[in-house]
């Protein structure tokens, strides 16, 4: 198969690598690097302001399904959007606080939404204007996410939503939360979900509290909903688990792609980390370090061969198989290149400050949760079994 991008691909790169350097300036230059994995609140009001630069050049929403234009996006073809990716990176752009507005719910809106609805939010996000999260999981329904207990009540011409969400990465900076709530207290499991769109400017009706994670970082927050107003219901009364699991099904494509571009500048660290200490004349870990750089090429040559297709019912739970182990091995990897150092932080710890870590420190933990978030491997496993291999399901 021909890896290889065409002509229209290359002009297109050249496009984005001239906008990236002339916009990638000033302030927005002392944010390279920032808000990756480990450090997604970090530089957040300066990040915020870069969605709007990127709104400004119609960079915001490249993979929407819809025709150029409509909503102040332009659309790029599958090719042009891993291009994209690849051009970012390069230059150690922010990490986005948009992406999950972008990259999750506007499909959502675009397949399952009404018009007025992606009138109303489709442009704001492609300003970078508006920022999203998301309210899925809950502290007794993570994996099984069907046993949630939020509820919603009919108000007027909306609801009211009260409960309580987990693991919401940028609750604290997001304008709006998408909520998987029980419309129906009748009935169980999947069904009587909605899927709601809820303001989070809502003061004495929802709270955010930051989760103080064992790297001394916040990515994560805990969101009290207190009779929070909803106005709007996607995909209509009764259709949230529907409606929620097309949105997970968009987490894979070119987001994939995307995601290999950063673990390969991971590696990249790992490998100049074992170079400068010595490691690398260690024949195991030299053996472990092509180990983890040949498997990485492979998933990304099978995500190009795989960009577009449909897959089947397992193929998301196989890739989350295949980059949460890589993922959490490079972690592991990264500790054993820097041998005893790897238990010294960059600076000396105080009780001010006690959680100084580098980034291959922060790495090394947070790829801790890479088999679990997202599914555990344990569920992936499960639903390859049962929608894959036919085998009986598993008694609940």
């Amino acid at each position: 198969m021909d890896f290889l991008f065409g002509s229209a691909d290359e002009e297109f790169r050249a496009e984005a690598r001239e906008w990236l350097t002339g916009h990638l300036v000033g302030d927005y230059a002392e944010l390279a690097g920032v808000g990756g994995p480990g450090s997604e609140h970090e530089g957040a009001r300066g990040r915020r302001e870069w969605e709007r630069e990127l709104g400004s050049g119609g960079w915001i929403g490249l993979g929407w399904e819809c025709a150029e234009g409509a909503y102040g996006n332009r659309v790029g073809s599958l090719t042009q959007q891993v291009v994209w990716a690849e051009e970012y990176a390069r230059v150690r752009a922010p990490g986005r606080v948009g992406h999950i507005g972008e990259n999750l719910l506007a499909p959502t809106l675009i397949a399952a939404g009404d018009e007025a609805q992606r009138r109303r939010f489709l442009p704001a996000i492609a300003r970078g204007e508006e920022l999203w999260c998301q309210g899925y999981s809950e502290p007794e329904a993570g994996s099984d996410l069907a046993g949630l207990r939020t509820v919603a009540v009919r108000d007027g011409g909306g609801y009211r939503v009260s409960g309580q969400k987990i693991w919401t990465s940028l609750a604290a900076e997001a304008d709006w939360c998408f909520v998987l709530a029980r419309t129906d207290p009748g009935e169980r499991r999947h069904r009587g979900l909605s899927f709601l769109l809820v303001p989070m400017d809502q003061p004495g009706r929802i709270e955010v509290r930051p989760i103080r994670q064992m790297s001394g970082t916040a990515e994560f927050n805990e969101v009290f909903f207190d009779g929070a107003r909803a106005p709007h219901v996607v995909g209509g009364e009764g259709a949230g688990w529907r409606v929620a699991m097309g949105l997970l099904a968009r987490e894979r494509g070119v987001s994939t792609l995307v995601q290999q571009i950063g673990f390969a500048a991971e590696l990249a660290a790992v490998i100049a980390a074992a170079v400068r200490g010595g490691a690398v004349r260690d024949p195991v870990l030299r053996e472990q370090l092509v180990r983890q750089w040949a498997e990485l090429k492979v998933m990304r040559w099978n995500a190009l061969r795989t960009l577009g297709a449909a897959g089947g019912a397992g193929a998301p739970s196989v890739a989350k198989l295949l980059w949460g182990g890589w993922h959490q091995r490079l972690g592991e990897l990264a500790m054993r290149v820097r041998g005893a150092a790897a238990v010294l932080g960059p600076v000396d710890w105080s009780a001010r400050a006690p959680y100084e870590l580098d980034a291959l420190q922060r790495l090394f933990l947070f790829t801790r949760a890479d088999t679990l978030y997202g599914g555990s491997d344990e569920i992936q496993r499960n639903i390859i079994a049962e929608r894959v291999l036919g085998l009986p399901r598993l008694e609940r």
